[in-house]
């Protein structure tokens, strides 16, 4: 599938993801409270609460987290409010970033983010300069050892799945935005647990990396921003070159 990096795939490997389940589910919870506040806490009448709430699922959250962060969000228990940012960026080398974030105070985060692209030679870009060169899909990575990619392609392309690729150690399955949740409901059913399962930014098309001080520069910038506690998530059109991805890899 085009605008798919193999770096993501080399960082995944070096990732210890039960590592990061508390950030995870820090960020999902985020997201349920804020689809809540917005549609309601009625899942059959507010898909992205319902998007949220799989993708919770997806990740193992129990069912007591889940149901408190819809109350959070519609207001029977006290909770933060949050609000959305959307950041289109440039890195060294133009790499282009678009950086999904929910905070309680838009007037800290911008300058934040803005700090941490500066100190590694990005940049905020105008609204649209950045946005144009990506699309929104469903993701649904899944490791390799749960299921073989046989029958992994039977159920999610029978329900609405685009693609499914095999990366070695996860498969990714990528689906239009109408179709994810009945793709991800459909690996729910089957017992099928997901390491990342999102609807977010897929770039249209990738730009390649051959100098490994940018490569260096891009991949620090991507982490840092990563692990901005407002920062929902990253998707960049960065791609390594064979040359580097052999020696990253």
């Amino acid at each position: 599938m085009s605008g798919h990096s193999k770096w993501a795939t080399i960082k995944r490997k070096k990732d210890a993801i039960d590592s990061k389940r508390g950030a995870i589910f820090t960020k999902v919870v985020k997201e349920i409270t804020v689809a809540a506040r917005m549609g309601g806490g009625d899942l059959e009448g507010n898909p992205r609460l319902r998007f949220a709430v799989l993708k919770a699922k997806s990740v193992n959250m129990p069912k007591d987290n889940i149901e408190r962060a819809i109350k959070k969000g519609t207001g029977e228990l006290e909770g933060v409010i949050y609000e959305e940012c959307l950041y289109e960026c440039f890195a060294p080398g133009g790499i282009a970033i678009m950086v999904d974030a929910l905070t309680d105070k838009k007037s800290r985060t911008t300058p934040e983010i803005k700090s941490i692209l500066t100190k590694l030679g990005g940049s905020l870009a105008t609204t649209g300069s950045v946005s144009r060169l990506f699309e929104r899909k469903g993701v649904i990575v899944i490791p390799a050892d749960q299921i073989s990619e046989e029958e992994l392609i039977d159920i999610a392309v029978s329900a609405g799945a685009e693609d499914v690729l095999n990366e070695g150690d996860v498969f990714r399955v990528t689906t239009a935005t109408e179709d994810y949740e009945a793709v991800q409901t459909a690996l729910n059913d089957k017992g099928i647990k997901a390491d990342e399962s999102e609807v977010r930014y897929v770039a249209l098309v990738t730009t390649e990396v051959g100098d490994k001080d940018t490569a260096d520069k891009v991949m620090k910038l991507i982490d840092n921003l990563e692990g901005h506690e407002d920062v929902q998530s990253v998707n960049s059109n960065f791609e390594l070159s064979e040359t580097l991805e052999k020696e990253y890899g």
